[in-house]
């Protein structure tokens, strides 16, 4: 039963269903959850691990080994598969789409994936899980425990195609940019973009290696179609790393293409300057000459004396600049 953010930190149950095989399931509650026996149907459980209730009953009622309930139950973990016996423990990272979030701020699930229970555990939403519910209630969801794990997984990196598609755009749109002299506020973007995939990549890159050991598991609930389905998830698991690596590395390019063009322009500019102060050297000093304050200074009285030193000194100039000119310096 849905509950308000009060009632489920105490309750710490999400949703519990347990599946009729045909891709539908039934709802449960705390009291359909503790009644359950193995015999009566796969089971799923969704918990919230901060949740009071929640917390009892995986401590006390799962019988979960106790080193997989601290580990299920801990704040943070790495993508990971651990087999027990014909068991599964897997967790694995989504995309953050709640509202306000950094996508790149990556939400962690842990799967306790048994024949006929799996046993969830979350602390933020995720998109992904609420796709398997959706299905659960039209009729189209997991018949099984690894259907369970093929549909979450390929949720899970659904959604971070559209992430990192956005991030190459971005790049192309970068790299336009430069090309073409837009050059302005790009170095933040770069940045930004840089600190994404790198973000990005150090999440997914343990969930490749989790997605390539999670396919290659022989347990006995997996099919040979979920074996096929996980291979290709982590195939595309395997890519998204390689297009961030590609991301991040084509910033890196702009990067240094933008500071090589930054470079020159300031280069272009300190030359220009250089000149124009080769060229004026000479005539002021020959104006700073001319205006010193003392006796004997010649044309005082001349009436011609500032048309010729004005004369005197756009000749100096242009004698500089063809000077400049000719030992190629300009």
């Amino acid at each position: 039963m849905p509950l308000d953010d009060s009632a489920l930190l105490e309750d710490g149950l999400i949703c519990a269903s347990l599946f009729d095989g045909k891709g539908g399931g039934q709802e449960l509650d705390w009291n359909g959850v503790t009644a359950w026996k193995p015999g009566d149907g796969l089971l799923w459980v969704h918990l919230d691990r901060t949740g009071a209730r929640a917390r009892n009953w995986i401590e006390n009622e799962s019988a979960m080994d106790p080193v997989l309930i601290r580990t299920i139950l801990a704040p943070d973990l790495r993508p990971r598969v651990l087999p027990v016996g014909d068991a599964l423990f897997v967790t694995l990272r989504g995309i953050n789409l709640n509202p306000g979030a950094d996508p790149e701020d990556m939400v962690a699930v842990r799967v306790w994936a048994e024949p006929g229970r799996i046993i969830s555990v979350r602390h933020r939403r995720l998109m992904a899980v609420q796709d398997i519910r959706d299905r659960l209630s039209a009729g189209n969801g997991p018949c099984t425990t690894g259907d369970f794990l093929v549909r979450l997984a390929d949720g899970l990196i659904d959604r971070m195609s559209g992430i990192i598609g956005d991030l190459e755009d971005r790049v192309d749109e970068l790299e336009d940019r430069v090309l073409t002299g837009g050059q302005a506020d790009l170095r933040g973007e770069l940045s930004d973009i840089r600190r994404v995939a790198i973000t990005l990549r150090r999440y997914l890159a343990p969930q490749r290696d989790a997605m390539n050991r999670l396919h290659a598991e022989p347990v006995a609930w997996l099919t040979a179609l979920d074996h096929a389905m996980l291979r290709e998830i982590a195939d595309r698991t395997t890519r998204y790393v390689e297009d961030l690596d590609a991301a991040r590395e084509r910033a890196a390019v702009v990067q240094e293409e933008l500071a090589a063009r930054m470079a020159d322009r300031m280069n272009r500019t300190m030359y220009v300057l250089t000149v124009l102060s080769a060229i004026l050297l000479p005539p002021s000093l020959l104006t700073g000459l001319l205006g010193i304050n003392v006796g004997g200074m010649p044309g005082v009285d001349h009436p011609w004396a500032f048309a010729i030193v004005a004369g005197l000194i756009l000749g100096v100039g242009l004698l500089e600049f063809v000077l400049l000119r000719k030992l190629k310096w300009i």
